[in-house]
C-alpha cells in the first residue's frame, strides 16, 4: 500500500475531529467487536490531491452500515457538551437522510446522507461487488477497504484518506496515476466494463473533465462491440442520460465527444435502442462539427456568433447537444405514414437514447424541423434579396421558429453546424466562408433590431379583438392576432389608440378571408 500526506483545512479538521469522537463513543460502548475505522473515499481525495475544492465527501465505515454509524453518531451529538466540544449549533447538523438499497439487488447497503460543517456527506460501509451475466446491480456485501477499492472505476477514484491515520491510502496504483494524469481501471478492464458498462462512460467524464488520458488497454476494451452492446442494451438510458449531461455541462465538452467519435461510441450512445433496425449516421465530418462550436465558444465578444445565439447556462449545455445530434441532419427522416407526422430521428435519439426532458426534445424537434428554413433566411441575407428588409415577415419567420421549438437562436445555432458539416467537411467549402455567412446574417437581424422578436408583447390581444368586431372567439383570431403582431413588427413603437386602430383596420380589411363570426 501506498500512502501519501494531505493538510486539512480547518473545517475539514473540524469534520475530521467530530467523526473520530464518534468512532472513539462507539467504541468505548463495546456494541462492536472491532474498532470503527473510518476513511474519506473517493472524488474527494482524488480532488484534494488535484487541490480542487470539493464540497461531497463520502465517508466508508469498517464494520458498521452508514445508518447503524450515523444513528450513533446522533446519539453523540445530542450531549450538549459533545456540540459546545465541537462547536456546533443544533441548526448545524443536517436532517439525516437514508438512502436503502433494493434488498432484491444488494444486501447491507444503507447508505444515509447528512450535512455538517458545510459539507455534503453520504456515510456508506466499504463493500464488495458480485455481478451477474445480465445485470449491472451487483449482490454487495461488507468488505476491506482493498476489495472496496478494486470495485471502483478507476484507481484515481479508488484513494481512501485514513481520519484515524491522518494518510492517503493507495492499494490500486491511484497516486502514480493521478500524478501521470491518467485514467485506468483498478481491475482488469474487460472485467470491470462487463460488470458495469456506464464505467466507460465515466471514464470519458472524468478523462474530460481532468483533461487526463485513458490508459490504451481500458482504451480497447472501451470500444470492444460486446461492451459498447452491453452499455447500450443492459443500461438504463436515463443512466446514459445523466453521464452525457455532466460531460456536456463539464469544463470541456468537446473532448467528450472526441472520445465518442474516436472510440466509435457514437451508435451506442445516440440512437433508439428500443428500435429495431434504427439507421446510424455516418461520423465522418463530425469533428468538424464538435471542432466549431469549441472555436465559435472561445469568441464570446459581444456581437459574435456565439454570444448571440448562445445566452446561458442552458443553452450552453445545449448548444453541445445539438453538436451531438448534427450526424443525424443527414438522415432523411421516415415517411409519414398515419394522420400525425412521425417523429423525426433525432428527437427520437434525444428522447430514447439520454431521456432528457421534453423542454429539451421540443427544442431538439425544432431545430431538425427549422434548420433548413433558416439556412434559407441566412443565403437570402447573402444574396442581398427584398425580403430580408422586410421587418414584419422576417420577425414572424423568427416568432414561428420559436413557437415551434423554443430557442430559435440554438436552432440558428444548429443550422450553422449542420451547414457546416456538409459545406465545410464534404464540399470542402472553408470554414471562415460559413461563418462569415452566419455572421452577416446575425449583424443584419440586430441592424434590424428583430433578434427579440419572440419577446414583443402583443398590443392587441384576443379579447379587444372580439370587442372589437363583436365576434366570436375561434379559428379566426390566431390569423388575426398574426395580422396585428406584423403590423407592430412593421410599425416598432407604435403604442397610441390612433396607431391601435390602424392594426384594427388592417385586420378588418381581411375579415371576409379571416371568415369573423360577426354577432347579428
Amino acid at each position: 500500500m501506498a500512502t501519501t500526506r494531505i493538510t486539512l483545512s480547518p473545517r475539514e479538521t473540524q469534520l475530521r475531529n467530530l467523526l473520530l469522537d464518534v468512532a472513539r463513543f462507539i467504541d468505548e460502548s463495546k456494541e462492536i467487536k472491532e474498532n470503527i475505522e473510518l476513511r474519506f473515499a473517493g472524488g474527494w481525495v482524488r480532488d484534494k490531491l488535484l487541490n480542487i475544492e470539493s464540497h461531497d465527501i463520502d465517508t466508508a465505515i469498517n464494520v458498521m452500515t452508514g445508518d447503524s454509524f450515523c444513528l450513533k453518531m446522533k446519539d453523540y451529538l445530542e450531549n450538549e457538551e459533545n456540540l459546545r466540544k465541537h462547536s456546533l449549533e443544533p441548526e448545524d447538523i443536517g436532517s439525516l437522510h437514508k438512502i436503502l438499497a433494493k434488498p432484491e439487488k444488494s444486501k447491507h447497503l444503507e447508505t444515509v446522507t447528512t450535512k455538517l460543517f458545510g459539507f455534503d456527506l453520504d456515510f456508506v460501509n466499504l463493500r464488495k461487488e458480485t455481478y451477474s451475466e445480465d445485470s449491472r446491480n451487483p449482490q454487495m456485501e461488507f468488505g476491506t477497504a482493498i476489495e472496496d477499492a478494486d470495485r471502483r472505476d478507476a484507481t484515481i477514484n479508488a484513494l481512501f484518506y485514513n481520519l484515524h491515520s491522518d494518510e492517503v491510502e493507495d492499494f490500486v496504483g491511484g497516486l502514480v496515476d493521478l500524478k501521470a494524469q491518467r485514467i485506468r481501471t483498478p481491475m482488469e478492464p474487460e472485467q470491470t466494463f462487463k460488470d458495469d458498462p456506464l464505467r466507460v462512460l465515466r471514464l470519458i467524464r472524468f478523462a474530460s473533465r481532468l483533461d487526463f488520458t485513458i490508459d490504451a488497454e481500458s482504451e480497447k476494451w472501451m470500444s470492444n462491440a460486446t461492451v459498447m452492446e452491453a452499455l447500450k442494451l443492459k443500461i438504463s438510458r436515463e443512466r446514459v442520460g445523466v453521464e452525457v449531461e455532466k460531460m456536456l455541462k463539464g469544463n470541456d465538452p468537446r473532448s467528450s465527444l472526441q472520445y465518442f467519435d474516436r472510440l466509435g461510441l457514437y451508435s451506442t450512445i445516440f440512437t433508439d435502442p428500443t428500435a429495431k433496425d434504427f439507421p446510424v449516421p455516418s461520423t465522418d465530418n463530425w469533428s468538424i462539427v464538435y471542432d466549431c462550436l469549441h472555436a465559435l465558444k472561445a469568441n464570446e465578444t459581444p456581437g459574435s456568433i456565439y454570444h448571440a445565439l448562445v445566452r446561458s447556462e442552458d443553452a450552453k449545455y445545449n448548444s453541445w447537444l445539438l453538436a451531438a445530434l448534427a450526424p443525424w441532419a443527414s438522415i432523411p427522416n421516415p415517411p409519414q405514414s398515419g394522420p400525425k407526422p412521425p417523429i423525426l430521428f433525432g428527437t427520437r435519439v434525444i428522447q430514447e437514447g439520454i431521456k432528457a426532458n421534453s423542454k429539451i426534445c421540443n427544442l431538439v424537434n425544432g431545430a431538425f424541423k427549422n434548420y433548413a428554413q433558416l439556412t434559407e433566411l441566412k443565403n437570402a441575407v447573402v444574396e442581398g434579396l427584398a425580403l430580408i428588409h422586410e421587418r414584419d415577415t422576417v420577425g414572424m419567420r423568427i416568432r414561428k421558429w420559436n413557437v415551434d421549438g423554443g430557442n430559435w437562436r440554438l436552432q440558428a445555432l444548429f443550422a450553422l453546424l449542420v451547414e457546416v458539416m456538409g459545406r465545410v467537411g464534404s464540399q470542402g467549402v472553408p470554414l471562415s466562408t460559413v461563418l462569415s455567412e452566419w455572421q452577416g446574417l446575425i449583424d443584419h437581424l440586430e441592424s434590424m433590431d428583430i433578434m427579440d422578436a419572440p419577446a414583443e408583447k402583443p398590443l392587441i390581444d384576443g379579447k379587444m379583438l372580439m370587442a372589437e368586431f363583436n365576434a366570436k372567439g375561434g379559428v379566426w383570431t390566431k390569423g388575426a392576432l398574426d395580422i396585428c403582431m406584423a403590423w407592430q413588427l412593421r410599425n416598432p413603437g407604435a403604442t397610441s389608440p390612433e396607431d391601435l386602430k390602424a392594426a384594427l383596420e388592417e385586420v378588418r380589411k381581411k375579415s371576409d378571408e379571416l371568415q369573423i363570426p360577426m354577432k347579428k
